[in-house]
């Protein structure tokens, strides 16, 4: 079935689809559609990925969009991917090799001076030092707070908010469901008890508190301050000086690699080729090209491959390109019975994860006056706004930031980590905020530049390399232009390149071409409802019980057999896999009690 499912043609493989009822159909093949469909197809449920796209691999796909350099299209480096998750699917014995970076960020200054940081703790004084030794010496210790407050969270993350039970329920169940919320908040209180009442206040401090605030009162260099703020903005509207922007902060400190909390890396695509290529040797393999896919999915996959030969029972797992969902079946009675295709084909289904954004899922998927008014309001009304773009750029030499007065070629530390370009202050972040809430790109953009061909030679030809540009503020609709227009485009374009040189001089001469995402391109290609790259902002009043609203965080929905398993879910966005997860034994709990 395997050799059947993959090598046929579209139409064949549509034929396939509608001739049968699925287990379950999973509608999105990005990292948490897949990481859903790995789970349950594991446990021995027919499986169909509908992916809109020519490849699968949502905003973590890998595309060579120029010939000879392979870009992470939209995510760039991976650190939040639940340790679970790469244990129970046995990710590292497929192949999965994460490369650590060492140092892993650089702060280059316009007066000369720069800051390198890092998992080294006396390079980390060392170079804070530079700067004020008392920031060097506190340092330590908030990392450590962090840590604390990231093990605090670990169980939230891991499993579905302790959610009332939804419509109509035994007795039973409800008992049931009492015993286990009961459970779930003994265990916090034991946590928070562990905790210590000092650091629980600090800890409910940084949550409720603006980045500022918190980094204010650990630290007096601006430079360490502003280096730090960035994990409190990255893909928020928001400014340093909002509210709730403590927990962004914690968010982007949640994940490791390896063990090593807070660790950010690139993943090896010399491994996941030679995953590829064991792959083809047993199986046969879809038309359209296995480089372009992205580690993830290709980790999920050749494990499922593996998982098909285990299963006692008639199985299959699909994954197809190019099949747009253009609306959910709906029963009479308000179940999901499958999905229909936006050629008209119907395929079948009792239970149907959604990994697409909230807001596409229950606006334009699911079908008119089949939900409640409040909970269409609420998903309405959501914010699902962006001041994102991302520039994925090929270069034939690297930067020389003149700060590090070195003349060679070659790579060196500062290449190594993500290079902050343009903030070198908080304010200077928030101004770059204010300009986009008035409506125009900012006047001094915050760039986060990453060259992951550093380590990972694989990725582009010798000598060259790949960059990738994660760039804030830029609104959706510009009042000064259109990202539909090609001269501002490439105008906005050479004006991140200017700023680059400032720091970096002669880097517009070695771009040989680029890529560039707007939060309207995010929208079109990716599907990332208003360009979010976390499918819904991840404010206090959208995270946990609240995410994507109250009432329905647990993956469930109004309409019994749908589930939603993508970001816009609890515990929100990055290549974290738990939404998909924990999605899944959801679903795998209510078929067994079915």
């Amino acid at each position: 079935m395997w050799r059947r499912s993959f090598s046929s043609s579209s139409a064949t493989a549509t034929s396939a689809l509608k001739d049968k009822k699925w287990d379950a159909l999973v509608i999105g093949g990005g990292h948490n559609g897949l990481t859903s469909a790995a789970y349950l197809a594991r446990a021995g449920l027919s499986v169909a990925v509908l992916e809109r796209r020519h490849v699968i691999g949502g905003a973590a796909v890998t595309e060579e969009l120029i010939p000879g350099f392979k870009f992470s299209r939209c995510s760039y480096l991976q650190s939040l991917l639940r340790p679970s998750i790469i244990r129970e699917l046995e990710l590292r014995r497929h192949g999965l090799k994460l490369l650590k970076r060492s140092p892993s960020s650089f702060t280059p200054c316009l007066d000369g001076r720069y800051l390198l940081l890092g998992p080294d703790k006396d390079l980390n004084h060392s170079e804070i030092s530079k700067f004020s030794k008392q920031d060097a010496d506190a340092y330590p210790r908030y990392e450590n707070q962090l840590e604390n407050f990231c093990k605090f969270m670990d169980p939230l993350l891991n499993s579905a908010p302790p959610e009332s039970l939804q419509g109509f329920s035994s007795l039973k169940d409800r008992f049931k469901n009492g015993i286990q919320k009961s459970s779930f908040w003994a265990h916090c209180l034991r946590q928070a008890i562990n905790l210590g009442q000092k650091d629980m206040v600090d800890f409910m401090d940084l949550l409720l508190s603006p980045a500022s605030k918190v980094l204010n009162n650990w630290f007096e260099t601006d430079v360490l301050k502003a280096t730090l703020a960035t994990d409190a903005v990255i893909g928020t509207t928001g400014s340093v000086h909002t509210p709730g922007s403590g927990y962004v902060l914690l968010h982007h400190v949640m994940g490791e690699t390896d063990g090593d909390r807070g660790i950010w890396s690139y993943v090896s695509l010399t491994m996941a080729c030679h995953v590829i290529c064991s792959s083809q040797k047993q199986h046969c393999m879809w038309k359209v090209g296995w480089a372009q896919y992205p580690w993830l999915s290709v980790m999920l996959l050749r494990k499922l491959g593996l998982i098909l030969s285990q299963v006692q029972r008639y199985m299959c797992l699909e994954s197809l390109q190019s099949l747009s969902v253009s609306q959910l079946l709906v029963e009479d009675s308000g179940a999901v019975n499958g999905v229909l295709l936006a050629d008209g084909t119907p395929v079948h289904s009792s239970v149907v994860l959604s990994n697409a954004t909230p807001y596409k899922t229950y606006m334009d998927l699911v079908p008119r006056s089949v939900l409640p008014d409040d909970f269409i309001r609420a998903i309405k009304y959501s914010d699902y706004s962006s001041a994102t773009t991302k520039i994925n750029l090929a270069v034939d030499k690297l930067p020389q930031f003149q700060c590090c007065k070195i003349g060679h070629p070659d790579a060196g530390p500062q290449h190594v980590g993500t290079i902050h370009i343009g903030s070198e202050s908080m304010e200077e972040i928030h101004s770059a905020c204010q300009d986009s809430a008035n409506g125009i790109p900012s006047r001094r953009l915050v760039i986060e530049m990453t060259i992951p061909s550093v380590l990972d030679k694989t990725i582009s030809p010798p000598g060259k390399h790949v960059i990738n540009l994660f760039i804030q503020y830029t609104p959706y609709n510009p009042s000064d232009g259109s990202w539909g227009d090609p001269a501002y485009r490439e105008s906005f374009a050479q004006k991140c390149f200017a700023l680059i040189d400032e720091y970096a001089p002669a880097f517009s001469s070695s771009v040989i071409g680029y890529d560039m995402l707007t939060p309207p391109d995010l929208e079109r290609e990716i599907g990332l409802t208003g360009g979010n790259i976390f499918h819904g902002a991840m404010g206090l009043d959208s995270l946990f019980l609240m995410r994507p609203v109250k009432g329905w965080s647990n993956y469930r929905t109004p309409l019994p057999g749908l589930y939603l398993c993508g970001s816009g879910a609890h515990p929100g966005g990055g290549v974290m896999g738990a939404p998909g997860r924990n999605a899944a034994q959801l679903v795998l709990k209510d078929v067994n009690k079915s």
